[in-house]
C-alpha cells in the first residue's frame, strides 16, 4: 500500500504537467484579449500594447507556458489580470465553499443513492424498484440549473422555509445547513441516480451468491445478510462511483455556485473565463484537477481496506 501511494503521488507530477499545457494553450488559442478586456471600450492601440507588454503576453506562447512553469513550481500561482490578487490567495478565499458544498452534495447523493438502490434489489421488479428506476432516470436528465431555480422558486421565494442565495454561515450551525440544503440537493440529485443504478446492480450480483443462500440457511436475520454479509461484497463498485462522483462534483460546481449565487472556485472560474484572466483559470482547474486525483487515490486505498483480498503490486 506504501509502494502504491509512493508510485501514485509521482505520477501526479506528469498528470498535472499535463493538465497544465493542454489548459495553458487552450485558453491562448481561444477567441479574446485579456488586454483589450482590461484596458476597456476607450482604450487606444497604444494602450493594449503597453499591457500586453507588462502582462508579457506578447512573448512567444512558448516562452509564456515555460515562465509559468518555472513560477508553478517555486509555488507560484501568479496573480489575476483583472484584480492584481494572488491566485493562491483567491482561491484558497473560495474553496472552503466549493469543497462544503461538494461534500453536502456527496452526502445527500450517497444516503439517497445506497438506500434506493438496496431497496431496489431486495424488492426487485416491485413497485419499489420501478419507482426508483423512474426517479434515478429523472435525476440523471433533469438539468442543475432547472432544478435549482425550481427549488428556489417553491422552497426559498413561496414557502420561505430555505435563504435563495449565499453563504454567510459556518456550515456546522443551524443557519449555514439551511444555505447548504438547497444547493446540496440540486448538486446532488444526478450523483445520487447513478449511485442508485449501480448499488441495485452490485447488491443483485452478490445476494445471488452461495454464501448469501448458506447465511439465509443458518438462521441468520435478513438486516445481517444485506448490511453485513451482501452490502461488504457489494461495495467496491459502490465505492468507485461514489469515489468518482464527488471528483466530478469538486469540479462541477460551475452552474449549482451561479444559481445560487455562491462564491465557490466554480464561479470564481466562470467570472475569470469571461474575462480572460490566464492564471486565474490555470490556478482554479489545476486545483480542480489535484484534487481529482487524489480523491482517486483514495478510492484505491478503500479496496484494501474493504477487501483484503485486493493486493497492489
Amino acid at each position: 500500500m506504501a509502494a502504491l501511494i509512493v508510485r501514485r503521488l509521482f505520477q501526479l507530477v506528469p498528470l498535472l504537467l499535463g493538465v497544465t499545457f493542454v489548459v495553458f494553450i487552450s485558453l491562448h488559442l481561444a477567441p479574446g484579449d485579456p488586454a483589450s478586456i482590461i484596458g476597456g471600450p476607450t482604450a487606444t492601440a497604444e494602450d493594449v500594447e503597453s499591457i500586453r507588454q507588462k502582462l508579457g503576453l506578447d512573448d512567444p506562447l512558448f516562452t509564456q507556458y515555460f515562465r509559468y512553469l518555472g513560477d508553478l513550481f517555486q509555488g507560484d500561482l501568479g496573480y489575476s489580470y483583472q484584480s492584481n490578487q494572488s491566485v493562491a490567495e483567491a482561491i484558497m478565499l473560495r474553496f472552503p465553499n466549493t469543497f462544503n458544498l461538494s461534500v453536502a452534495s456527496m452526502i445527500v447523493a450517497t444516503l439517497i443513492g445506497v438506500g434506493a438502490g438496496i431497496l431496489s434489489a431486495i424488492r426487485q421488479n416491485s413497485a419499489v424498484d420501478t419507482l426508483s428506476t423512474i426517479g434515478a432516470l429523472a435525476g440523471v436528465s433533469i438539468p442543475n440549473f432547472w432544478l435549482g431555480s425550481m427549488l428556489i422558486l417553491i422552497f426559498s421565494v413561496y414557502w420561505q422555509w430555505f435563504p435563495a442565495a449565499g453563504f454567510t454561515q459556518p456550515p456546522w450551525t443551524w443557519a449555514g445547513l439551511r444555505e447548504l440544503i438547497l444547493p446540496a440537493i440540486t448538486l446532488g440529485t444526478g450523483s445520487a441516480a447513478l449511485i442508485a443504478r449501480m448499488t441495485r446492480s452490485a447488491v443483485l450480483e452478490v445476494i445471488r451468491q452461495d454464501y448469501i443462500r448458506t447465511a439465509r440457511a443458518k438462521g441468520v436475520k435478513e438486516k445481517s445478510v444485506i448490511l453485513v454479509h451482501c452490502m461488504r461484497n457489494a461495495m467496491i463498485p459502490v465505492i468507485t462511483v461514489i469515489g468518482l462522483n464527488f471528483g466530478f462534483l469538486l469540479g462541477g460546481t460551475i452552474i449549482t455556485e451561479q444559481v445560487f449565487a455562491i462564491n465557490g472556485v466554480g464561479r470564481l472560474m466562470v467570472q475569470a473565463i469571461a474575462a480572460r484572466d490566464y492564471p486565474m483559470v490555470q490556478g482554479s482547474v489545476l486545483l480542480v484537477a489535484t484534487l481529482f486525483i487524489l480523491v482517486n487515490l483514495i478510492v484505491d486505498i478503500l479496496y484494501a481496506w474493504i477487501d483484503p483480498r485486493i493486493r497492489y503490486e
